[in-house]
């Protein structure tokens, strides 16, 4: 999985939001898949339009470490943006990060519908508030 730098880069590199839309979902794509068990109520991601679920590994105490999955291919990939940017870094490092900052940069906001923006929020949300947890 690349990390978040690379993928803005090559995001930027795209001429247009269509490749950029296929770039994204080709990300999603790359994802590790998650077990029917693993998409359970308890892992699921409220506020999202679609269902998005998000698995963290509790065994990865100073790093977060996460999977996730979802029944929508941008949002898919929109999983795989936020693991570029957060996943593998430590609680404090991912409670440091301005998410609206990051994603800015490839200028995401204005090309995804008001409900996937709650959506991503929302991911945003649940992997600060493990950090949060892991943080003490």
């Amino acid at each position: 999985m690349n990390d978040f730098q690379t993928i803005a880069d090559d995001i930027a590199f795209l001429d247009d939001w269509d490749e950029r839309y296929k770039y994204i979902i080709d990300l999603g794509r790359t994802l590790e898949p998650l077990s029917e068990n693993e998409h359970s109520d308890a892992n699921k991601v409220r506020g999202c339009a679609s269902q998005v679920w998000l698995v963290f590994d509790e065994t990865a105490s100073d790093r977060i470490a996460f999977r996730g999955d979802s029944d929508a291919h941008i949002v898919k990939g929109l999983i795989a943006l936020l693991h570029g940017l957060y996943n593998g870094k430590s609680a404090g490092d991912v409670l440091a990060i301005d998410a609206s900052a990051a994603l800015a940069k490839i200028d995401l906001q204005d090309h995804i519908t008001p409900q996937r923006s709650n959506g991503l929020t929302a991911m945003i949300a649940r992997i600060r508030a493990v950090a949060e947890r892991q943080n003490g």
